[in-house]
């Protein structure tokens, strides 16, 4: 074989001007040798290449000239192999993101949302297996590298249920408790749907008169004391709305009920039924009931804070560390609820307090009706089954990008969470087919199917608690879509330093209900502010809660569509989807797309895309509502936020430095590494590990008080409503202590416990703020 260089003579020979080589020719009569001028060059009819041996490499000019040349497109092809490679790693992640887009259909997203929501599949059961084995079998079907993992955790069932209205002068009213078939929906006749009841509500039986507490906040039972309406020994009824219904339970008992029925008021859940029910219209009907779990904790409430593995230590039911409720519930419909709430006299209930149920007047009791109430549960230990799908980082397998949805519903739940698992599962086949194409993340994804999520949140909090240590050194990220598909309109919640990437994303993204414009446009209108509204995630209404809350990892959670009127009730089935929730299955389409596309900026991104910049915005802002609420609470002067104002302006600073340190990063182009010199890559490493791992630093061993398991002290519940969600919940959850105490020397005592949590609050933002900077103090 030739060598390159005489390749590149022969191609400039074959193209050098004709004035050139007679230049050259002529030159060569001067040579040495005294010889005459050659003949022109011509080519060998037996060579494909001119016969570059007939010009000898002693003639001077034409030497350097060739030699010139030859090094001029050497120079031009070096440019050229340099810019390809450039190219190649500047740009590869843009050409795979559009392939993904392209893979992503609807037909494919609907096929899984049918298959999956063919049999109610309550956690624990038979059919909620198979849903798992079809999980798993699908993502092997797309080429990915598919396990499961099992725990045996408590769960509960309904074995009897009895509500019996009785009052003077009527006849006895023994309710229905189930809900009704409706025309042209065979889910709502399926024979294997478990009634509604509520999980983890104890057995029980009691007969008492029954006081209406609107939505059962603990300002409606404080409001219930102030109009003389007792609560003690009666059988409380609520509407559903508002907070978590393990609250309600929990609010009652602490006022002293004995039981709990909850309904569904066509106020909340039919439109005030002006536009008629399911199935002529989206709206809950009458006899539609909403099941749930009362259990206000997180996990297995028998292996609190450890994983639920067959030999696991348990806790005996009775235990109070179990935070099982101690009054038994449940749920009924509006159809039950009428005349119960027709039964009562006493005041009138205020006016917003009133729902749309036909009566002239919601009162509070208490009585003249009462409630014979009888529940037998079956508590008992079954296994559960997550399921895992892992496609393995090429440059660093140990850093995990986790997205995540549930399996499990009370019934068919085709929009929670199986609107979710079709998107989760419509991801594994994009991967799939980029994998065929020869992608490889930069970073471990992990695709995750949990369980048992609707008892509480159990199956991804026993994995979390499993899979703790390993979690908190390589975690880099935890997205999570549960009711992926409700309605339109996009909604988000997300760790503050992941705010761009997500606005970033949804300007590449189609709005699925008007091709005109962008996902993010449509978001911005929705929003009316001038940037998109995105929720923090303090509540424990999904799986994101055991990453953040107790793990620290850094999580996003995204749907579309907010309350829907069907929830949790056996008309969540796939009837209801493709008449009302997503017809031509195009949202599922746009979910799916940004989920993926966040996926792909944060498993290939050489610098990770998170911005702390806005989590030091949000800190300031969560202080200054602080110390509004101090004022107007007419707090002691010795209670300060100094310790806060302090710490933000050292988080500041370390802000700013890193921010330094990662343009200077991406000006070096530290992206793409070759060779033995590996030192680029290690200290890019550096920087994304101070970024994934400052989310942690807000952890506190000790927790939020009363509720240790939750370690996040921005982000966390409030002690009064699992749905909610405050930042700095230690804080307001203490002045709320504070403001409500009479006695004087109480009152100093909590006002104390205010200026220690603010100082807990403080530290941990200091925490955060070194791991930010980087170096030992």
């Amino acid at each position: 074989m030739q060598p390159l260089s005489w390749w590149v003579q022969c191609l400039v020979l074959r193209t050098l001007p004709g004035s050139l080589l007679r230049r050259a020719d002529h030159q060569r009569s001067d040579n040495a040798y005294g010889e005459e001028e050659a003949a022109p060059l011509r080519p060998d009819r037996n060579s494909p290449l001119p016969m570059c041996d007939s010009f000898k490499p002693c003639r001077k000019g034409a030497f350097i000239l060739v030699t010139s040349l030859t090094l001029a497109v050497l120079s031009v092809l070096a440019m050229h192999l340099f810019l390809s490679i450039w190219l190649s790693s500047n740009h590869k992640e843009e050409n795979w993101q559009r392939m993904f887009v392209d893979y992503i259909d609807n037909n494919s997203i609907s096929n899984h949302l049918q298959q999956l929501t063919k049999e109610p599949h309550v956690a624990g059961t038979t059919e909620n297996f198979k849903t798992a084995e079809y999980v798993e079998s699908t993502f092997r079907d797309y080429g990915l590298d598919a396990h499961h993992k099992d725990f045996d955790v408590l769960l509960t069932y309904p074995l009897h249920r009895s509500l019996v209205l009785t009052q003077p002068g009527h006849e006895t009213i023994e309710l229905f408790l189930n809900e009704r078939a409706v025309p042209g929906d065979p889910y709502s006749n399926n024979s294997k749907v478990m009634p509604p009841f509520h999980g983890y509500a104890p057995s029980g039986n009691a007969s008492a008169e029954v006081v209406y507490a609107n939505y059962g906040r603990q300002e409606d039972f404080e409001k219930l004391s102030q109009l003389g309406a007792t609560v003690e020994g009666a059988i409380v009824i609520a509407r559903y709305g508002m907070i978590y219904r393990g609250d309600i339970v929990e609010n009652a008992a602490r006022a002293g009920a004995v039981a709990v029925v909850i309904y569904s008021d066509p106020f909340d859940y039919g439109n005030n039924g002006t536009q008629g029910y399911y199935p002529d219209s989206q709206w809950l009907p009458p006899s539609g009931a909403q099941r749930g779990s009362v259990y206000r904790g997180i996990g297995d409430p028998l292996t609190p804070g450890w994983a639920s593995e067959s030999e696991a230590e348990r806790l005996s039911v009775d235990d109070p560390n179990t935070m099982l409720p101690r009054i038994p519930s449940l749920p009924i419909s509006a159809e039950d609820a009428l005349p119960i709430l027709r039964s009562l006299s006493g005041p009138v209930a205020p006016l917003e307090w009133q729902g749309t149920l036909e009566l002239s007047d919601y009162k509070l009791g208490r009585g003249p009706g009462r409630l014979n109430f009888s529940y037998v549960a079956n508590q008992t230990v079954r296994p559960i089954r997550n399921v895992f799908a892992t496609i393995l980082g090429s440059e660093e397998p140990d850093r995990f990008v986790l997205l995540g949805n549930h399996r499990d519903a009370w019934a068919f739940g085709a929009v929670d969470p199986n609107s979710g698992t079709a998107a989760l599962l419509e991801l594994a086949r994009g991967f799939g087919k980029l994998l065929e194409q020869g992608w490889r993340p930069h970073r471990t994804i992990v695709l995750c199917s949990w369980d048992a999520e609707e008892f509480g949140l159990v199956g991804s909090t026993e994995w979390v608690e499993q899979n703790s240590d390993i979690l908190n050194a390589n975690a880099v990220v935890y997205m999570n879509v549960d009711c992926a598909v409700a309605g339109p309109g996009l909604n988000a919640g997300a760790s503050p330093q992941l705010d761009d990437l997500l606005i970033e994303t949804t300007k590449q993204v189609t709005d699925p209900d008007d091709f005109g414009q962008s996902l993010y446009d449509s978001w911005m209108v929705s929003s009316n502010k001038p940037t998109p509204s995105i929720g923090r995630l303090g509540g424990g209404d999904s799986d994101f809660a055991s990453f953040l809350q107790h793990a620290g990892v850094p999580s996003m959670d995204i749907y579309f569509g907010a309350d829907y009127p069907v929830y949790h009730s056996i008309y969540d089935n796939y009837n209801w989807m493709v008449k009302f929730g997503d017809p031509l299955f195009r949202r599922h389409v746009a979910i799916t797309t940004v989920w993926g596309l966040l996926a792909l900026r944060l498993a290939d991104d050489a610098i990770l895309p998170m911005k702390y910049e806005n989590y030091a915005n949000e800190l300031h802002t969560y202080t200054l509502s602080i110390i509004s609420r101090l004022k107007e609470a007419d707090a002691p002067e010795s209670i300060s936020c100094t310790p806060l104002l302090s710490a933000l302006k050292d988080l500041g600073a370390s802000i700013s430095k890193i921010s330094q340190e990662l343009k200077a990063v991406n000006q070096e182009g530290m992206g793409v590494h070759s060779g033995p010199d590996l030192g680029p890559f290690y200290r890019q490493r550096g920087l994304n590990d101070r970024l994934l791992r400052a989310e942690r630093a807000f952890l506190d061993s000790e927790g939020i008080p009363g509720y240790s398991w939750y370690k996040h002290l921005v982000y966390g519940p409030v002690s009064n409503n699992n749905y909610g969600s405050l930042s700095f919940p230690a804080i307001w959850d203490s002045i709320y202590e504070a403001t409500g105490s009479s006695n004087d020397a109480s009152n100093s005592t909590k006002w104390a416990a205010v200026q220690h949590q603010i100082f807990r609050s403080a530290r941990a933002i200091t925490r955060a703020s070194l791991v930010l900077r980087g170096k030992l103090t």
